[in-house]
């Protein structure tokens, strides 16, 4: 298997909206991914989430231009959830219960852990909550 990398949707945003603050830390990412991560993993939660702070943030036709963005990168595993995810993902948030994480992090977490990825192109402290690396790095 391809070494993969989680996005989560911090990251979508912040690639997708050049007004966001968070946008140059993003594309300094996007332009190194082909040569570190070959393979990025998503979730439908995650495009979901997007889609709707996209919609928030600007119009509809954003959004859905995001949502066609999605079915167009050619080496995007979008993993959609099922009965069991969102079972691990229920187990994750009762563990974490100290934890104000989001069920779309839930999710998250439970596809990184079945799928075995470390790391998750987010900007977002859970994610080093629960275990994993963010990238970029926290300074």
């Amino acid at each position: 298997m391809a070494r993969e990398i989680f996005i989560d949707s911090g990251a979508w945003v912040a690639l997708i909206d050049r007004r966001d603050s968070l946008y140059p830390a993003a594309t300094i990412v996007y332009k190194r991914r082909l040569k570190h991560w070959p393979s990025w993993v998503t979730t439908n939660v995650v495009i979901a989430e997007t889609y709707m702070v996209t919609l928030r943030r600007s119009d509809r036709a954003h959004a859905l231009r995001f949502l066609t963005t999605m079915r167009s990168i050619h080496n995007l595993i979008i993993v959609y959830s099922n009965p069991d995810i969102e079972a691990q993902a229920e187990a994750i948030l009762r563990h974490y219960s100290d934890q104000d994480f989001s069920y779309t992090d839930a999710v998250s977490f439970a596809v990184m852990r079945e799928r075995g990825i470390a790391e998750a192109f987010a900007f977002d402290n859970h994610f080093l909550t629960a275990g994993f690396t963010l990238v970029p790095a926290r300074t």
